[in-house]
């Protein structure tokens, strides 16, 4: 597998996604006595949103995915 080079942007707009994804699962998988899930901060996902802009990138392009994949393949 190649490894991809990322930029600082990409490398930043990798980062908040992780950041993103993992606050989500936190959310969903909800407080040990079992009550209504947290909200995930408007601000997790303003940084994911800025990070992705910055990079060029819109999230949901192949471009984007194949950068996660190749920096953090567990993804």
């Amino acid at each position: 597998m190649q490894t991809a080079v990322l930029t600082d942007r990409e490398r930043a707009a990798v980062q908040a996604y992780l950041r993103l994804t993992r606050t989500v699962r936190a959310a969903f998988d909800g407080p040990p006595d079992g009550g209504r899930p947290p909200v995930v901060p408007t601000a997790a996902l303003a940084e994911a949103e800025r990070a992705l802009a910055a990079a060029g990138l819109a999230g949901n392009e192949e471009r984007f995915f194949r950068l996660l994949r190749s920096w953090c393949p567990d993804s």
